[in-house]
């Protein structure tokens, strides 16, 4: 049995759902950062980040107590954060901007800004931390920013939209959606070169590679005219698409559990999240969320059932000034 907590961001509900990974049940829901669009757990699963595209903030939490430790304002509009392998620095995508910003975690502090491309989105640090990439869903690059110097040292283009970024284990590749074109690229990281492309479905947004390497998974969001319902399942060995699973509407954010059985997939207009069984390639459970579930990401440290958190977050603050002594009132 797979054990730990789901973190889903609902972006039009300014809250947090929390789902026991055992029960596929919400134990709780944290509210008070507006408009999140991305939430992510630190590797050690101690912290919990989350982005305010409305108030431009980036803030922590820990993941056991869900005590708020950490406001930070970063660039215009973020629309993604995630935490280095080392643990030691957070980074944002400022969809507003067209930087990074980045973060120390221990003292709250923005150390640089790096200009990237038009529109940064995902973004994801390479498992040993050397490279960050991000796709710059207003234009058609990935920039790589080397984590030493804090600047972009190449643009590959990729194709309309990139959306999301995910890393091969062994970080050799870094494969990209490319949501206008239906696509999912494979990236040489030391060619910096696409050396594969396949099909998928309706607008694909989040990526995310198997922890044991035998799969990438695309979630297609499509339109809220014209939604995307699936989960694209590709071979990461033949680059193929080997099966698909109709995970609900606006299928948007994805991710695997430690253990490798089961993906947890966003459905952003269906408001819920569907629980994928990686061998049998079916929903094995629905999981109803907030409005407009968005990102999402796995914490080995569960959290007990409570009554729904809400954090006061102080408005367009810096560094650790939004450190509470508690939740700031449930």
């Amino acid at each position: 049995m797979v054990t730990g907590a789901v973190w889903v961001a609902n972006e039009e509900d300014a809250s947090l759902s929390v789902i026991d990974a055992a029960t596929n049940t919400v134990v709780t829901t944290v509210r008070g950062v507006e408009g999140p669009h991305n939430v992510q757990v630190s590797p050690d699963s101690a912290s919990v980040w989350a982005v305010s595209g409305h108030d431009s903030l980036a803030v922590a939490l820990d993941a056991r107590s869900l005590d708020l430790t950490r406001t930070v304002t970063t660039g215009g509009a973020p629309a993604h954060v995630v935490v280095s392998p080392d643990e030691r620095t957070a980074y944002t995508s400022d969809g507003a901007d067209g930087t990074v910003t980045v973060i120390d975690t221990a003292s709250g502090e923005v150390q640089a800004t790096i200009p990237v491309g038009a529109g940064p989105h995902g973004l994801r640090p390479s498992p040993d931390g050397r490279w960050l990439v991000v796709a710059n869903v207003a234009g058609s690059t990935l920039s790589v920013v080397d984590t030493s110097t804090r600047t972009t040292v190449a643009d590959i283009e990729v194709g309309t939209a990139p959306a999301q970024v995910a890393f091969s284990p062994d970080g050799r590749f870094v494969y990209a959606s490319v949501s206008a074109q239906d696509e999912v690229v494979k990236v040489d990281m030391a060619s910096r070169e696409v050396v594969g492309r396949v099909t998928v479905g309706d607008g694909p947004i989040q990526t995310y590679v198997s922890p044991d390497d035998r799969y990438l998974l695309a979630a297609n969001q499509g339109t809220e005219a014209a939604p995307g319902t699936s989960l694209s399942v590709i071979d990461t060995r033949t680059f193929t698409v080997t099966g698909t699973v109709e995970t609900g509407r606006g299928a948007h954010g994805v991710v695997v559990d430690p253990s490798g059985r089961h993906a947890y997939v966003t459905n952003l207009y269906a408001d819920d999240v569907a629980v994928v069984d990686l061998d049998e390639l079916e929903v094995v459970a629905r999981v109803p969320v907030g409005d407009t579930s968005n990102g999402i990401s796995f914490s080995s440290t569960p959290v007990p059932a409570q009554a729904p958190v809400t954090l006061d977050v102080p408005k367009g603050a810096a560094g650790d000034s939004g450190a509470t002594d508690g939740h700031g009132g449930h």
